[in-house]
């Protein structure tokens, strides 16, 4: 069942390339306690996540802020190379959004937010969405009705439900 509004998401283990490295990321340590934008995206380098998805949460970063967000992290089933790689090309990492992969699609199936394109060679997916998560509860959440579709999953959209 997918997540909704007010459930609490599950802890996962998600990862980051770090300085040495991967690293494991527990994803309660980052929602405990705090105000946290998480968007998900297909897959890294995809045209939608690529040149619409990541760019809305840039240019929207510092309006999140001000409204009393403390970060913003984006999650695609990939690997942390991939994610570190394209942090870097998109500007994201630069601009202060927390990259990370679920290489197993392991919290991705727990929300209920798998899918699977195989046309397009995209196998065990995460849908397109876009959520608020205060202190690991849900008080927000837009999911596209289609992958490639990335209105009310923007940054825009979600700072304005804001």
């Amino acid at each position: 069942m997918a997540i909704k509004t007010s459930d609490t998401l599950p802890d996962a283990t998600l990862v980051k390339l770090g300085a040495e490295g991967p690293e494991a990321v527990e994803l309660s340590t980052l929602l405990n306690g705090r105000k946290v934008v998480i968007f998900a995206v297909p897959g890294a380098y995809t045209p939608t996540c690529d040149s619409a998805h990541v760019p809305s949460f840039i240019r929207t970063k510092d309006s999140f802020v001000e409204k009393g967000v403390h970060e913003i992290i984006c999650i695609s089933v990939n690997d942390p190379f991939v994610m570190g790689a394209w942090g870097a090309s998109t500007g994201a990492t630069e601009a202060g959004i927390t990259m990370l992969g679920d290489p197993e699609a392991a919290f991705t199936k727990a929300i209920g937010m798998e899918f699977s394109a195989p046309p397009a060679g995209l196998i065990t997916r995460s849908k397109r969405y876009a959520m608020l998560v205060e202190n690991g509860v849900v008080s927000l959440l837009h999911e596209e009705a289609a992958p490639g579709q990335c209105d009310v999953s923007a940054g825009e959209a979600l700072l304005e439900a804001m």
